[in-house]
Order: C-alpha cells, then sequence, then structure tokens
C-alpha cells in the first residue's frame, strides 16, 4: 500500500518538497519543514518560488521544526507519518563526524514519537558518510557518521539501501553545504531507509508448568534458549521455512519407501535416561541443559503476569518420560513409581535418543521409513553454524540384513539427488552449481557424515557443513535378524543454506517480516531486513580458580545467556601466567552483533559488564 503521509525534514529551500508533491498521487499528504523563520527564507527567491507551489498544491508547510524534537512539532493527533525524508542532514559550518553523528541519533529517537507502526525513515548521505559496505568506496568505521549504529539507538535498523537519483524529483536542489547556498556532492550518494525493529527488551526466562500425575510442576527455560521453546515451526498450518524443507525430504523419500509418521515424543528426558542412547551416540547427552523441576501448587487460573505458560500440550506427562525407561526393566510398575521420582529432566539434545522407542513398538513395521521432527537443544560453542536449538527430522527402517547394501544404496542415491536439486534452485540464472553433498563415511564403519559444500556464506563460512548423518546399525537392539539404518537431518541448516540465509539466528526471529520473504510452493533467495548492522568489539580477561577449573563451553553458553543471542564470536587471544604466583589468566575477544534488532552500544557495554558479574559468580573466575 502507497504511503499516505510524509513529512519532510530539514529543507532549505523546499524544492525537494515541491517537486516531490508534483510527483504524487491526491490521496498522499506532505508536511514540508525547516528549522528556519519565515524571516529567514524572506531573500531566497528559489525557496520563495516553492513555497509558492507548495500553497497552491494545498501542501502543509512548518517553519522552526526541529528535527530532534519532533514530538514537540506535532499534537498527537497529527503524528502516525507514514515516512519522514532527511535529506543530507548536516549541522552546519565545519561540523565534524561527531558532531553529524549526534544530530543523526538525537533524529532517529525522534522519529519513532511521530512515526505510524510500520512507517520508513529516508535519510540521503553523501558519498562514504554513512560507513555502511554500501559506500564505493567506504571510510573507516571511525571517520564515518555510522548511520546504522546511530539508528539503533532511536531503534531503528537499515532495510534498504539505494542510490539517491535528483533525476527522480526533477527541480530538487539540495542546498546548506556548510550552511551555504550550495549543493552538496550528490554524486555517489545513498538514500538509507530505515524500519522500526523490534524493542530489544529487557525479558527474563519465561516459566512454563507442566502437569505430572495430577501434580503441577514449574521450571524456568534456560537463559541462553530465551524464545526458543514451543515456537512450533513445524507444526500445520506454519509456513516457516523448516517446515517447508521437512514436507519436501518427506515427501521425496516416499517415493522410494513407505512411510509412517510418528508423533514426536516431548523434549523433555528424566535423569538416567541414558540406557536410550547406544555407543555412537551417548556422548550427546554432555551438552544436553538440565532443568530441575520444582512442584508448584499454585492455581494455574490465576497467573496473570504473562510469564508463565501451561505446557501441557509441549511439555511430558510422566507416562510419556518413561517411555525411555531402561529396555531391560520388566517391572512396568517400577519404573513407572521411579519416574514419579524424577526432579531433574534435560531438554532433548538429538532425536537420535528415540531410536530404541521407535524400533521396539509393538506397532513397528519394517521397511518402512518412521518419520520423527521436532526441535532439539544443546550446548555449543559460539561459532557462525552452530546452533543451541534446531530442528530436526529422524528416519528410521529397518531390513533384513540380506537387503543391506541394496537399501543403503537406494536410500543415499535418492536423499543425494533430492539435496543436490533442492540446493541449486536459489542459483541465479546462468550461475554454476556452488553447492555439493557428499556422503564421508567415518572410521567407525557404520555412520557416514551428510557434507554441504556451500562458499556463498563468505570467510565465515566452513569448507564444508554437516547437515545430517547416515547410521547403518546399532548395538543393543534386541532384533537380530534385522538391520536397521537412521537418518537425521538438520532443517535449520539445510533451509540456511537453500534459502540463502547467513545467520541461523534469523529463523527464530519474532518479527513477522521474516515469513513475508516465503510464498508457498516457491523458493526465492532470502532478501534481508536488516543491513549493515554494526559490530561491537569488546575483550575479556581473567584469573582461573586452579582448584574449580573451567569449562570453556560454559564460558560460551554465559556468554550466549547474558547476550541473548547477539555475541556472534568468542575468540580465544592468549594465555598468561603470573612469574611469581603461577596464577594463570585467559583473555577472549568478543563479537557482537545483531540480525534483526537495532543494538546500540550503550547496550553492549551494560550486556559486556553483566558477563563479567556472571562469569564469576558462575564460572568462578576472577575477573581483571
Amino acid at each position: 500500500m502507497a504511503p499516505r503521509r510524509l513529512l519532510l525534514v530539514g529543507e532549505g529551500n523546499f524544492s525537494f518538497a515541491a517537486a516531490l508533491s508534483e510527483t504524487l498521487e491526491d490521496s498522499t499528504s506532505v508536511t514540508a519543514t525547516c528549522l528556519q523563520r519565515p524571516a529567514d527564507l524572506a531573500g531566497d527567491p528559489v525557496a520563495q518560488e516553492n513555497l509558492q507551489r507548495l500553497r497552491e498544491r494545498g501542501t502543509e508547510v512548518r517553519f522552526g521544526v526541529d528535527c530532534t524534537q519532533l514530538a514537540d512539532a506535532f499534537e498527537l493527533h497529527h503524528r502516525e507519518f507514514d515516512r519522514i525524508y532527511f535529506n543530507f542532514p548536516h549541522c552546519g559550518r565545519k561540523a565534524g563526524v561527531a558532531k553529524n553523528r549526534e544530530l543523526l541519533a538525537k533524529f532517529f529517537q525522534s522519529c519513532k514519537d511521530v512515526l505510524a507502526p510500520e512507517g520508513e525513515v529516508y535519510v540521503a548521505l553523501c558519498r562514504g558518510q554513512g560507513g555502511t559496505p554500501a559506500d564505493k568506496p567506504t571510510r573507516e568505521w571511525h571517520n564515518s557518521w555510522q548511520v546504522v549504529a546511530m539508528a539503533a539507538l532511536g531503534g531503528f535498523i537499515l532495510s534498504d539501501v539505494h542510490p539517491f537519483s535528483c533525476e527522480a524529483v526533477p527541480g530538487y536542489k539540495c542546498t546548506g553545504y556548510r550552511s551555504q547556498d550550495k549543493s552538496f556532492h550528490v554524486e555517489g550518494a545513498l538514500n538509507h531507509i530505515f524500519t522500526q525493529s523490534l524493542p530489544f527488551e529487557d525479558s527474563q526466562p519465561r516459566i512454563f508448568r507442566t502437569k505430572m500425575g495430577g501434580r503441577w510442576f514449574s521450571f524456568p527455560e534456560p537463559e541462553a534458549l530465551v524464545g526458543k521453546l514451543n515456537r512450533g515451526f513445524l507444526e500445520a498450518p506454519s509456513c516457516h521455512p523448516v517446515r517447508t524443507i521437512n514436507e519436501k525430504l518427506i515427501a521425496e523419500l516416499g517415493k522410494v519407501f513407505p512411510l509412517k509418521r510418528l508423533k514426536c515424543p516431548f523434549p523433555l528426558l528424566p535423569q538416567g535416561s541414558t540406557s536410550a542412547l547406544t555407543s555412537w551416540n551417548c556422548d550427546i547427552l554432555s551438552a544436553a541443559f538440565w532443568i530441575s523441576l520444582r512442584e508448584d501448587d499454585s492455581n494455574s487460573e490465576s497467573l496473570t503476569d504473562g510469564t508463565t505458560q501451561d505446557m501441557e500440550d509441549f511439555l511430558a506427562l510422566f507416562s510419556e518420560l518413561s517411555l525411555l525407561k531402561d529396555p531391560g526393566n520388566d517391572s512396568k510398575e517400577e519404573a513407572h513409581e521411579e519416574s514419579y521420582g524424577r526432579t531433574t529432566v534435560c531438554l532433548r539434545p538429538s532425536l537420535l535418543v528415540h531410536v530404541q522407542a521407535v524400533i521396539q513398538a509393538p506397532d513397528f513395521v519394517p521397511g518402512s521409513l518412521h518419520i520423527l521432527s521436532g526441535p532439539v537443544f544443546r550446548k555449543c560453542r559460539i561459532l557462525p553454524f552452530t546452533m543451541p536449538a534446531f530442528h530436526e527430522t529422524l528416519f528410521v527402517i529397518g531390513f533384513n540384513k540380506n537387503l543391506k547394501d541394496g537399501c543403503l544404496q537406494s536410500l543415499l542415491e535418492h536423499l543425494k539427488g533430492f539435496l543436490d536439486s533442492l540446493l541449486t534452485h536459489t542459483l541465479l540464472e546462468g550461475s554454476q552449481p556452488s553447492s555439493s553433498v557428499e556422503f564421508v563415511f567415518q572410521p567407525n564403519g557404520k555412520e557416514y557424515i551428510i557434507n554441504v559444500k556451500r562458499p556463498n556464506f563468505g570467510p565465515d563460512c566452513a569448507k564444508a557443513l554437516i547437515i545430517g548423518s547416515v547410521v547403518t546399525s546399532a548395538t543393543g537392539i534386541k532384533h537380530k535378524d534385522q538391520c536397521f539404518m537412521f537418518v537425521s537431518m538438520n532443517l535449520d541448516l539445510l533451509a540456511m543454506l537453500v534459502w540463502g540465509i547467513s545467520d541461523w539466528r534469523m529463523l527464530w526471529t519474532f518479527d513477522h517480516r521474516f515469513l513475508k520473504n516465503f510464498v508457498s510452493g516457491s523458493i526465492e533467495p532470502f532478501k534481508s531486513y536488516s543491513l549493515y548492522p554494526p559490530c561491537y568489539v569488546h575483550d575479556i580477561s581473567f584469573w582461573l580458580d586452579e582448584k574449580k577449573g573451567f569449562d570453556e563451553l560454559e564460558f560460551h553458553t554465559v556468554a550466549r545467556a547474558v547476550s541473548r543471542d547477539t555475541v556472534i564470536s568468542i575468540q580465544f587471544l592468549s594465555r598468561f601466567q603470573h612469574p611469581k604466583t603461577q596464577q594463570v589468566s585467559l583473555c577472549y575477544r568478543l563479537t557482537y552483533q545483531t540480525c534483526d534488532k537495532a543494538l546500540p552500544q550503550q547496550q553492549v557495554s551494560s550486556m559486556q559488564s553483566q558477563l563479567r558479574k556472571e562469569i564469576q559468580q558462575r564460572l568462578h573466575v576472577i575477573p581483571r
């Protein structure tokens, strides 16, 4: 829908307002403003001519409007502008970059008071001023106006950028260069289009409640997983890309094998459920998120603060938790009573924990692909393509040992063909395929790793990304006459590759603009609505406690939690040992950046300060 109300600020001779107003439909209203008073423009014939043109068209003109105090210029009923234009802002005279940054920062903070919820802010800057990679040539960051960082102070993100064209508004002549009646150099100038991001709230972990055996229990979501529980991306009628990929994958394999879709067990596992794991996957629990359940006697209907969610549909009843009891335990009653006494559970780190439960189910059908799809959660280091939460699909098939080679070959061929085809959908016309899928046989003799070579994501992308695995057998399963195959696929990583989504965090955004990129039945390259978010780098060093030791994985997890997933890189810098006390100190470099929200420097500094406190308390180190 075309914008209905436009606000122009910082008009010099009103030539932009006059030219723009003549290109618009009658249904669009324009309010043109400038900082000067009418008397200041009385001797400017160009300005007077443009003002006359505006009056003839009925355009509203206001004088003495400070673009850093827009709320003061408009009554409540006269706000809600769909677009705000600020062409070539400048403090005047020989103001340096610091003064002009301050002008931009105050302008953006002022815009949020008068902009409609889905409105846009257009800021035209001369070549190089913005400090983004779109500028050619690009200035050093410290010598630019840092427009994206300044916009973040008002809660805005850069959503588009394109060349500024004077030809698009015939008659426009920008003035005000160094407070003179002289034009800015507009060659190479860029128009930066900003939109409001979701607020970066200091949200606390939500409290989830579940009913178990007639009693209510509650637990807070792990801080490193805030906003990632109970999202329902794989459920109908979701149009999330991970569901689209999952449905395509299932449909393709359904052309070769009979399918049996299973309801995925809930992602809570009781403590001691390691008997459900086999020798080739038992280590995954070492990275699990462990949770202590607390009995909650409060009435769920009386909770009105919005922080507590009843999770009967998401979490597990005890009868479901006991699905993972030791298969060797013949006393069902004993296992059931034991599970009732559990208070410690973990979030499922992989669907592979359900393998034995699937195979030993009474309705397991050899020769059919049994399918489980659901979210999994695991602690991991902060790296570009590792994620603490993602969606996994597990295919389980059993067959006679004599058919092993033929069945395995058929599955691998169809899976490779489908993945190769899928990963070429978003290639531009005339370009060569840049992705190749390969199955790498592992030394354990039982497993293939599914690798994708994808150089499109830049230098941070590994030479090969692991998107899944194929396991051909497992120990400890009571089917002597059968072999089994388990295919595990990381749907999130596969969706990133297919649509060209370079940041896994974007898959978890609450911003509705993300899903607007995806049209049913079509795969088009993803276009981000948050361009060139600024990076903030902070170093941290601390003394270790020799008696306590140091868990680097937990350090990454704490940093992820405190920063709310805004730390995108942790780089080890140095290790120092004091020559007298022999005490050891470690130094790390943290890089902060968001993919969908405005992140000001002040907030990053606050997070860094909080991180120092948290690691001292949780990791027993002493910040330096």
